[in-house]
């Protein structure tokens, strides 16, 4: 994976007297660097050694930071930095707020509060169709149900990905409404959202399907789709709880 994947992001440390500029300039440091010309702390062109990107990355901008004189310190405008770990690909977030103050929070994905896009060709899901993973339960009424049933059904039978475990059920019920359950099971979230789309009556459509990967994915590439009387709307996960920096 490369650097910029790895972290990118900037901080701004605002007007510096040209000795601290220097000063800032001539730290060494294997995934950060100050810029004297933009007055930020960017991410290095340069691919770094063997150093681990997080402790790294947070060490060396304590270090740009305990640099700044302290009567600057607070005229610092700051910024984000945003650093993902090697072993569990965890998304970290390193924000220096106005003043100078350091926090570093791990992302936790949530929909709650996540604002609701209409969907439209498919292009709002990020993971590969062969290693998503989906969860959902979904109804809708058909024409006729028990083929609708039966062909959802073999969507997923027959759908070729890397992973076969799962459950996929798609069943006709007395009442003529068509429901459908799915369990971890490893489905092309795009090719079932446009057979549901073909099969439902108007307005008819309801329910939820989340899409995950079996793989290693960036927590900002889940999503969930949604279900409304008819339309469709997905949303991507809030990583964090608080509001991002404007």
């Amino acid at each position: 994976m490369s650097i910029v994947s790895r972290c990118h992001g900037r901080v701004d440390l605002g007007e510096l007297p040209n000795e601290a500029r220097a000063r800032l300039a001539s730290i060494p440091g294997e995934w950060l660097e100050y810029d004297p010309e933009s007055g930020a702390v960017l991410v290095r062109h340069v691919q770094p050694t063997d150093a681990p990107v997080l402790a790294a990355t947070a060490s060396e901008l304590v270090r740009i930071l305990d640099e700044i004189p302290y009567d600057l310190q607070t005229r610092i405008p700051g910024g984000d930095l945003f650093v993902r770990t090697e072993e569990t690909e965890q998304l970290v977030r390193l924000r220096v707020t106005a003043g100078g103050a350091l926090h570093i929070r791990w992302a936790h994905p949530g929909y709650d509060g996540a604002l609701q896009r209409p969907y439209s060709d498919g292009h709002e899901i990020a993971i590969e169709s062969f290693e998503q993973r989906l969860n959902g339960s979904i109804e809708l009424g058909a024409a006729d149900p028990t083929a609708a049933a039966s062909a959802l059904q073999d969507l997923a039978d027959t759908f070729e990905g890397l992973y076969p475990e799962g459950d996929f059920r798609a069943e006709a019920a007395s009442d003529g409404i068509v429901r459908v359950a799915l369990s971890e099971v490893n489905v092309d979230a795009v090719l079932l959202i446009e057979a549901l789309q073909a099969l439902a009556e108007p307005r008819s459509l309801r329910g939820w399907l989340d899409v995950s990967s079996f793989e290693d994915a960036a927590p900002e590439h889940l999503a969930r789709v949604l279900f409304k009387k008819g339309e469709i709307w997905v949303q991507h996960p809030l990583l964090w709880s608080d509001p991002p920096k404007a």
